[in-house]
């Protein structure tokens, strides 16, 4: 895969990323580590997707322990990781509920836990996980100033931020916030009539679309929209001679939005490789959002 610029102020990154997002579900989560790694790069996917929280807070180290075998050099990979979001387990025994805190304090514990862990002495993009609304903003925005300043954090992101949380933060910070991850797929395009996907190309950032394949539920879902969309699918992917799921993400592809894949399944991320092969028609692309909308 050709590298692209994630945003006019951001870096290089492959054109799909792969996110640990859905890591809690994976059964022995260390050897799934290492093959799903050497699958992305054996496919031109260089880019991963971290979060303090995922797989009940043990993925930044599963993933380290990858990059301690130097099986790849470290500037070959870019490598996100974030924080904000904080969930109850096994590990977290004083977190009583879900909950966001992007203060100072936990966003440099954060920081310095995930360089620990990673083994690595930079992260490419660090993104806040959520917006906070009990934190002091002025204080976050200081904060991630000051560690992009220090050479520990090269860039700053976002997560499922809304346009004026985008605005707000942007405000305070007065650095370039280079994505927003967001909640973007054929049975879910609240992003795109929301303004978000608008906002981050007014921005000159390429969108993040998390669940390109809305966990699974466009081959397999059973509900009408997933009948319909799927059925639309079946018929176009027969004209370009494809998979429904690498149909699906070109979908997005020609919107602008980088796919973040979060499965595990070989045939799925191969699918989703594939979608930058098909050139969506225009009308082919109308038709999938007219069936997504019903």
């Amino acid at each position: 895969m050709q590298k692209i610029y994630l945003s006019d102020a951001g870096p290089k990154v492959s054109p799909a990323i792969y996110g640990f997002y859905r890591w809690h579900e994976v059964n022995n989560p260390a050897q799934a580590m290492e093959q799903t790694i050497n699958l992305c790069l054996e496919l031109g996917i260089n880019t991963f997707d971290h979060a303090d929280i995922y797989g009940d807070y043990q993925c930044e180290e599963l993933f380290g322990n990858v990059i301690k075998q130097k099986s790849f050099k470290r500037e070959d990979i870019v490598l996100f990781t974030k924080c904000g979001l904080l969930l109850p387990g096994s590990s977290r025994p004083e977190v009583r509920i879900p909950h966001f805190n992007t203060s100072r304090e936990h966003i440099l514990k954060s920081v310095d836990n995930s360089l620990k862990k990673l083994r690595t002495d930079y992260i490419d993009i660090f993104l806040l996980n959520n917006l906070d609304p009990v934190s002091n903003l002025e204080e976050t925005a200081l904060t991630l100033r000051q560690l992009k300043e220090s050479g520990k954090v090269k860039n700053i992101g976002v997560v499922n931020f809304s346009v004026f949380q985008h605005q707000l933060l942007a405000s305070y910070l007065r650095i370039p916030i280079v994505t927003n991850h967001v909640d973007l797929n054929l049975l879910n395009t609240t992003a795109l009539d929301n303004g978000q996907v608008d906002y981050s190309k007014q921005r000159y950032m390429r969108p993040l679309a998390s669940a390109p394949l809305a966990a699974g539920r466009i081959a397999n879902g059973t509900d009408v929209q997933a009948v319909r969309v799927r059925a639309k699918l079946e018929t176009i992917a027969r004209k370009y001679e494809a998979d429904i799921e690498s149909i699906a993400v070109a979908w997005l592809v020609k919107l602008g939005a980088l796919p973040l894949i979060g499965t595990t399944n070989e045939q799925r991320i191969r699918n989703i490789a594939n979608s930058f092969t098909i050139e969506l028609d225009h009308q082919d692309w109308y038709e999938l959002y007219q069936a997504s909308k019903g």
